[in-house]
């Protein structure tokens, strides 16, 4: 329903940190809760992180919470995923997806392409 594109992925060492971004096409990106989902191979997709759509309400994953931040500019049509004190089990291939503000994944109507994150120990 809306096109969503990751980029900001790449290579870093344990403890260091990136910024992923989503963008998002389309004049209605304000309409949907966004969030970030990660798969990891020989691993199911698992929820990361979530925003509503005023960006007023997060939600993180035990795993995640404290060190990833989820942020969006409705403005700029983006959602952000600050990724701090990364770890080894991070890594993933990190998905942008848009719909209803959850943690379930069956909630979320589109879904980008993904970034990987590959972080070295």
């Amino acid at each position: 329903q809306v096109q969503l594109v990751e980029s900001g992925g790449g290579l870093v060492q344990t403890g260091g940190s990136l910024r992923l971004s989503c963008a998002a096409s389309g004049r209605t990106f304000s309409y949907y809760g966004m969030a970030w989902f990660r798969q990891a191979p020989g691993k199911e997709r698992e929820f990361v992180a979530a925003i509503s759509r005023s960006g007023g309400t997060t939600y993180y994953a035990d795993s995640v919470k404290g060190r990833f931040t989820i942020s969006r500019e409705n403005a700029k049509n983006t959602v952000y995923l600050q990724v701090n004190s990364l770890k080894p089990e991070d890594t993933a291939v990190y998905y942008c997806a848009a719909g209803s503000t959850s943690t379930r994944w069956s909630a979320y109507d589109s879904w980008g392409q993904g970034t990987q994150v590959t972080v070295s120990s």
